[in-house]
């Protein structure tokens, strides 16, 4: 079938799953197309206690974070997926950045995404997030996260459009709400799951 401007429907398909994938130049990245809610508690059932997990609405764990011992120069944590395997590794340097490779990997050729604070008060945070690559004529960042990680509070934005937001559990005439677990609610876009939770995770040590 031949469209309106003479070019065939397979050969459209094929331009724009190449403009697509151009346009995600970092690994997991795809199209979502329903908002999720990612449930995050260091008491989940399925983990073990003390161990920060992310699970679905039916408490299914779908994603946990290891913490390495300290190094001298550095602070690593670990982002597993179900099944325990590695998805990144989260360095924390000094001064507020962190880097984030694929996988068990330190190198540049598995870095993922850089992240640089520039904001820090008391009630607030803001972070800037680069992705790995060139960046023609110093363009800005490619996300910024703000809000209060003593609150669990968090937007993520690529540019004006919010990706992800985190929240407490807030319940009806509840008095006291605890810091122990949080929903992250991932809206339709670009960005992986993994990615985004890795973000948080990030967020949620931003005031150190």
């Amino acid at each position: 079938m031949i469209t309106m401007d003479g070019k065939r429907e397979e050969e459209v398909d094929k331009t724009n799953m190449e403009l697509e994938t151009s346009e995600s130049s970092y690994p997991g990245s795809g199209s979502l197309h329903i908002p999720i809610d990612l449930f995050g508690s260091k008491k989940h059932a399925g983990a073990p206690r003390g161990v920060l997990a992310f699970a679905d609405a039916l408490g299914n764990i779908l994603f946990t974070v290891n913490r390495h011992p300290p190094n001298r120069n550095y602070k690593k944590k670990l982002l597993l997926d179900a099944s325990g395997n590695i998805i990144f590794s989260i360095y924390r340097h000094e001064k507020g950045s962190w880097k984030c490779y694929k996988g068990n990997g330190d190198g540049d050729k598995d870095l993922v995404f850089r992240v640089e604070r520039t904001l820090k008060t008391l009630t607030r945070v803001e972070l800037e997030v680069f992705f790995d690559g060139e960046r023609p004529n110093n363009e800005g960042c490619d996300l910024k996260l703000r809000g209060s990680p003593f609150q669990r509070s968090c937007s993520i934005y690529k540019d004006t459009d919010l990706v992800a937001q985190a929240s407490l559990m807030y319940k009806l005439h509840q008095l006291y709400v605890s810091r122990g677990k949080f929903c992250l609610t991932i809206f339709p876009g670009t960005l992986d799951n993994a990615l985004v939770v890795a973000l948080f995770v990030i967020f949620l040590n931003g005031r150190k």
